[in-house]
């Protein structure tokens, strides 16, 4: 087996799981302490109304398990919120994202030796999903198609949550405003060198997972990481402003050319069709001021330098005249001379 001399730090998210905690830390310190220098297990308890605190509290004492951190959050929320309350307080040279229901702890070692080996993000893939109902599948199917649409990038598939980041990539999304809702997509975008993993395990269990709830995080992913859906409601904008002016233009000719038109039609579809042509320039010009509000607010820093590499030789220190000169403490001693006696 090989052996790492990190520093390695896994995040679990949990919500009441009273019963299995124990379990399932145990297996990730029989699993992680033979092949790093130094490890941490960072529990987040998602607002369980179980004994899982009571649970925890036992196993941070003397007699319980090594390296355990627990954060119990007041209140419920979404997965990748509870994760990035782990990663933002973990301590290690590269950070594990473990859902102890769908992912397989026994993964953690391939997929560190690809981290050490270079890779600042490590994505794991299991090829075995947890059942869902048949609503939730095709909302799930909806929204990666608009998010990969949108953004280029499927999340399922290109940052699945089972991954490993390095301190760097941790660091990275720190600099952004909302970091707990970029901390999903952010690795699979930016230059990170990546590295794709994948395995086959059967999830320990299906945790029920609500189509309203899930719509909601959705909705706000996509808006808070991508421009699409305001840029979409700019160019109706535009589309009905142009559509207005247009149909202004259709109304002149019918009046011109046409003798037998109803009485008051003309007056009064200029003034439906104006009207609406203000509206929309309305709507273009707030749409816009929108998007650049929430540019400023959610794109984080202009760029982040991913990797930096040194040449082993460099032509300009060779160029430098340098010329070292040992000294021995007796020539940088003044001599005294000797007095007669």
């Amino acid at each position: 087996m090989a052996y790492f001399t990190c520093f390695l730090s896994v995040v679990f998210v949990i919500r009441n799981q009273s019963e299995d905690i124990e379990k399932i830390l145990s297996d990730a310190a029989t699993v992680i302490t033979p092949i790093v220098g130094d490890y941490e297990l960072i529990v987040v308890d998602n607002a369980s109304h179980d004994d899982s605190i009571l649970v925890l509290k036992n196993l941070t004492s003397e007699s319980g398990l090594a390296n355990l951190q627990v954060y119990a959050l007041t209140k419920e929320v979404d997965a990748d919120t509870a994760s990035w309350v782990g990663l933002e307080n973990a301590l290690g040279d590269f950070v594990a994202v473990i859902d102890p229901l769908a992912d397989d702890i026994k993964f953690v070692p391939e997929m560190l030796n690809q981290a050490v080996s270079g890779a600042d993000v490590v994505f794991a893939h299991n090829e075995q999903k947890p059942a869902q109902s048949l609503r939730y599948r095709a909302g799930y199917s909806i929204f990666h198609w608009l998010y990969n649409a949108f953004n280029g990038v499927h999340l399922a598939k290109e940052a699945p949550q089972y991954r490993i980041l390095s301190k760097r990539v941790i660091n990275f999304i720190l600099q952004h405003p909302q970091p707990a809702m970029t901390y999903r997509h952010l690795p699979a975008t930016a230059g990170f060198a990546r590295a794709y993993l994948s395995y086959s395990a059967t999830p320990k269990a299906s945790r029920v997972k609500l189509l309203g709830d899930s719509l909601d995080r959705g909705i706000r992913l996509l808006v808070s990481t991508t421009r699409a859906p305001m840029r979409l409601v700019t160019s109706l904008s535009v589309f009905g402003a142009a559509a207005n002016l247009l149909y202004c233009v259709y109304v002149i000719a019918i009046g011109i050319l046409k003798t037998d038109v109803a009485p008051g039609w003309i007056s009064l579809s200029l003034q439906q069709s104006g009207m609406f042509f203000l509206i929309s320039l309305v709507l273009l010009v707030l749409g816009e001021y929108i998007l650049n509000m929430a540019s400023l607010s959610n794109e984080g820093p202009l760029y982040h330098v991913a990797q930096e590499f040194t040449s082993a030789r460099m032509t300009r220190l060779e160029k430098l005249n340098i010329e070292g000169v040992a000294s021995t403490p007796a020539e940088m001693t003044p001599r005294t001379s000797e007095r007669a006696s």
